[in-house]
């Protein structure tokens, strides 16, 4: 702030009154400085509390205006910090002593790389008396640097050896590639799709990034890329689909993705279906997983084909497209309370309804029960449910039918309470069965993906496009549930399946994969903010 510093008069031409007028004028400044930094401080807490409870509520009705509300809440937030930080930069130029004590912060994670710079003082020997210096101790900082992409290219050499008594000629036959006779290696192709996939950066996007690196790749080549990737991928995800639908609890959802319908110039509305098998909140030792897969419409033919094979437990929504499947008696149903839950979340939002409040209060108390047992054995839950959660829904269901004599049967509030009702069977089976969750939170959350990569990408070029990215979220979904980096396991995998033999595709599914092979992430990232200084 050196111009602060330039515009301070000549003080030893001052009068003392003139000093005093000229320090009160200062000291109101670094009071309006304070009083915007504790404004914006307090502004900043609102706005991030805000964002968590629209976090909470980010799926169900209105979803896709809550996004918008988050992203301009974050923006807002990003935009006061930003500002906090340039003035609390001013008031310590202006006033040292005003600088704030550093809080304890984390190290940074043991896996990156180290690089030291050792710096010593110019002299050699003592200033004051000339002594020789020697070793008394070292200060040590560290700081968070990061390299551009440095893309680098791969040169193979393959002599040729000839006999000196005969013409034969031998040769070693040439390293197999992702894709045949091309040019990019199995890195490029993993970091290309998770940022189309899981980073959500169209291809255009990513060639303008990789041109600024002074590398050409063209959208239509990494359009070729991905599709070629995808297909060589097909039996991973074929082997995703017979794992997931192996278990014997699936949580099923949809939701629905822009395609853009050829020659009409409009686009129509297909769907991405997902199919998670997570056994981890039963104490379960098999591997999670998702599959995912594409429909051009909603018809219920599509999810009786998913699971023409599945016999178990299905737990969804209310959609009419799995009654067949449920009266095939094949596979059972299961409810979700979440469903149920929002509806009433969404009344008490809008009319602070005192019925949709003691309705909240009800399934809160549901799920206080879960978040006790969660991670222990199906016969520890069922027990536990069965004696503290069976009459709490008892409860609940008198409650309903009490209530629901009170209302206008065209009310909001009645139609929540009959959604309800309706499917009451289905949302107490949790109860009868510790393999049960108490609501279908595993599928939703598989979905988050989509609702990113529907918003940046607008609509999906095709059915065929549509089918690609439920391959490819399928493998990355599957990464993420069992704790690896997914362009790491894209990479390794990508690496080897070209040669890999068929028989034993499931060798490469992400929980078959040695920590050595791909590295795991951590279970929660480290904010910078925890950082070191």
């Amino acid at each position: 702030m050196d111009s602060a510093k330039d515009a301070l008069p000549d003080l030893d031409g001052l009068s003392v009154s003139e000093l005093k007028t000229l320090l009160h004028e200062k000291h109101a400044q670094l009071v309006v400085t304070n009083a915007e930094l504790l404004s914006h401080a307090l502004l900043v807490e609102s706005l991030k509390l805000e964002i968590l409870k629209l976090r909470r509520a980010q799926f169900g009705q209105r979803s896709e205006r809550r996004e918008r509300q988050i992203e301009q809440l974050e923006l807002w937030v990003e935009e006061l910090e930003t500002a906090d930080a340039h003035l609390a930069s001013v008031l310590e130029e202006r006033v040292p002593s005003t600088r704030r004590a550093p809080k304890p912060r984390r190290e940074f994670p043991a896996h990156l790389p180290r690089e030291t710079q050792t710096i010593a003082p110019p002299q050699s020997c003592c200033q004051d008396c000339g002594g020789a210096l020697k070793p008394l101790g070292e200060d040590v900082c560290e700081t968070l640097e990061l390299e551009p992409v440095r893309f680098k290219v791969i040169r193979t050499v393959r002599q040729k050896l000839a006999c000196a008594n005969c013409d034969t000629i031998v040769q070693a036959p040439a390293p197999s590639r992702p894709i045949e006779r091309g040019m990019a290696g199995p890195g490029l192709l993993a970091h290309v799709l998770v940022g189309k996939y899981a980073d959500h950066l169209p291809l255009y996007r990513q060639a303008e990034i990789y041109a600024r690196e002074g590398v050409e790749l063209g959208r239509t080549l990494l359009a070729q890329w991905v599709g070629q990737t995808a297909a060589l991928l097909t039996p991973l995800t074929d082997a995703l689909r017979k794992h997931v639908f192996a278990g014997d609890v699936v949580h099923g959802d949809d939701t629905p993705i822009p395609v853009l319908a050829p020659g009409r110039g409009k686009t129509k509305t297909g769907r991405l279906w997902t199919y998670v098998r997570d056994e981890r909140p039963v104490a379960g030792e098999i591997a999670p997983a998702v599959w995912f897969t594409y429909t051009p419409d909603r018809k219920g033919e599509h999810p009786q084909n998913h699971l023409r094979d599945f016999t178990g437990v299905l737990q969804a929504d209310g959609y009419t497209g799995f009654s067949k499947i449920y009266d095939s008696g094949r596979v059972l149903e299961a409810a979700c309370w979440a469903h149920v839950r929002r509806k009433f979340v969404d009344l008490h939002e809008l009319h602070q309804s005192p019925v949709a409040a003691e309705a909240l209060d009800r399934i809160g108390a549901l799920y206080a029960i879960e978040k006790e047992i969660r991670g222990r054995s199906p016969d520890e839950r069922v027990a536990v449910r069965r004696e503290r959660s069976r009459p709490l829904l008892d409860a609940l269901h008198a409650w309903f039918q009490q209530t629901l004599t009170t209302l206008s049967q065209k009310s909001a509030t009645a139609k929540a309470i009959r959604y309800a009702l309706t499917r009451w069977e289905a949302l107490r089976r949790y109860c009868e069965d510790g393999r049960i969750e108490i609501d279908n939170n595993a599928a939703e959350r598989a979905l988050r993906c989509v609702a990113l990569g529907r918003k940046n990408f607008l609509f999906a070029g095709s059915d065929a496009g549509g089918d690609r990215a439920a391959a490819i979220y399928s493998l990355l979904g599957s990464a993420k549930l069992n704790g690896h980096n997914p362009e790491t396991f894209l990479r390794e995998v990508l690496t080897r399946i070209a040669e890999h033999p068929i028989a034993r595709i499931t060798d490469l599914l992400p929980w078959n994969l040695s920590a050595s092979q791909a590295v795991h992430i951590t279970e929660r990232a480290v904010p910078l903010a925890e950082l070191p200084a």
